[in-house]
């Protein structure tokens, strides 16, 4: 079959729906900052355990649904369509050689694109959407938090874990490496702005649970977390003892505005020192 016969076809349009949906959510609900169910009712002086795991159970729905509706249509739809590209202007010197993962340049199959929405959409979502949970606090609100949030993870993850390794040798076969710098840096982009946007949306309808069987159900999304295998479990238990222990009286000090600003110094600091390497990478694929 040719490179664009019509499972091709059909492959690049129904992503393309995929992103189109992804950047609605992203222009009616941008400007909308998670808002959290209990924020209007008093605070008790000493949050029980219940009440701290029912939070904490929440804010981790909240990064699951909105990690994985933000992953299926960037991570996943996008970054198989940027793949595309890279694909077709790579020349045809290119075309049926075989990439890191094994797959070959030039060939778009309905089977290999579910396997990279699933795995690479679904579990990279799952993992954004707790790192955007984890450090939401630190960021601007609604679409200036999704922009500081996308530079954040192109500066630290992006050339030293994916989609921008300097030593991937995918590089050397499909480019040019200018046009994957852009590709991929507007798709991170992109992916943070669903991802803040559907967070911020889905933070007012979701409730928090309790004995009612809906919200039981509105907290089903969790069970994918079984998927991620025990040491991403383990981590969770470990996060959720700790948000539990820090609402304590002795750790009030957490809530403080000076936390906020120390919070982000050191987000901007680890952001300066990751920068030698990001413009390294960046050199090495843009030449």
């Amino acid at each position: 079959m040719g490179p664009w016969d019509t499972p091709s076809v059909t492959v690049v349009v129904v992503c393309a729906l995929l992103m189109a949906l992804g950047a609605v959510a992203a222009i009616r609900w941008g400007h909308l900052a998670v808002a959290v169910p209990w924020a209007t009712v008093p605070a008790p002086a000493t949050p029980d355990v219940k009440t701290s795991a029912q939070r904490f159970l929440w804010h981790l729905n909240l990064a699951v649904v909105s990690g994985v509706a933000s992953g299926l249509v960037a991570a996943g739809a996008g970054g198989r369509l940027v793949m595309r590209l890279l694909a077709v202007t790579a020349g045809d010197q290119a075309q049926g050689r075989v990439t890191e993962a094994d797959e070959i340049v030039g060939r778009i199959t309905v089977g290999g694109t579910i396997g990279f929405i699933i795995f690479v959409g679904l579990l990279g979502g799952l993992v954004i959407g707790g790192v955007y949970m984890l450090l939401r606090r630190w960021l601007p609100p609604a679409r200036l938090g999704a922009v500081a949030f996308a530079a954040f993870l192109l500066l630290v993850f992006a050339t030293r874990i994916e989609p921008l390794r300097a030593d991937n040798p995918d590089f050397r076969l499909v480019g040019p490496g200018w046009l994957a710098l852009v590709a991929f840096g507007a798709l991170a982009l992109f992916h943070t702005l669903v991802l803040a946007a559907v967070a911020g949306r889905l933070s007012r309808s979701l409730p928090v649970v309790s004995g009612q069987w809906r919200t039981v159900a509105a907290h089903l999304p969790l069970l994918l977390l079984v998927v991620t295998g025990p040491f991403l479990l383990a981590f969770l238990a470990g996060a959720g003892l700790v948000t539990m222990v820090r609402q304590l009286p002795a750790f009030a000090w957490w809530q403080s505005p000076a936390i906020v600003t120390a919070g982000r110094a050191v987000l901007a600091l680890v952001a300066v020192l990751a920068l030698p390497g990001f413009l390294g990478a960046v050199r090495d694929i843009a030449g």
